[in-house]
């Protein structure tokens, strides 16, 4: 019997917000662009990994760079039923609603602007995503100080009032 190989797929993209999920028929891409484009001014590309049938890398989205950056991601990966959507204008707060809503979705992984590391298993020649490490380990406690800047900084970005 083969054993399942493990493998680390770092992605680290600057200037971008990255979401990777799970999602489970053909008409996911469509969806979802649905779900983003009446999310207000929100700039993206999305891949999602088809499991079975002609099993293509299928895309869509409105700025060319973020669909190319989305199809590399999920290529990347290689694992069937995921998807990948790449924020080049907007942050994952705006729309993670509306995916979750999305018939499609099974689950959401990640949503950042950190690197990341997606840990595959690869068995028999097929992948599936087996978790995820969003950016650094912690390196302390908040203190009153960074409590203080986390609650200005929040307000200075218009997300508390």
């Amino acid at each position: 019997m083969e054993e399942v190989k493990i493998l680390p797929i770092k992605l680290e993209y600057s200037g971008v917000n990255i979401i990777i999920g799970q999602a489970h028929f053909i008409k996911t891409v469509e969806d979802l662009y649905e779900a983003l484009v009446s999310a207000g001014e929100i700039r993206f590309g999305i891949s999602f990994n088809e499991a079975s049938g002609d099993r293509l890398i299928r895309s869509d989205g409105n700025d060319e760079k973020a669909i190319e950056i989305s199809k590399e991601i999920a290529k990347k990966i290689g694992a069937g039923h995921i998807f990948v959507i790449v924020l080049s204008k907007g942050y994952p707060i705006n729309v993670m609603k509306k995916i979750k809503e999305v018939d499609e979705v099974v689950n959401i992984y990640v949503a950042t602007a950190n690197p990341l590391t997606v840990i595959v298993g690869e068995y028999e020649g097929n992948r599936g995503i087996l978790g995820i490490i969003d950016g650094s380990s912690p390196l302390g406690f908040e203190d009153e100080v960074k409590k203080k800047e986390r609650h200005d900084f929040l307000r200075k970005i218009g997300y508390k009032k």
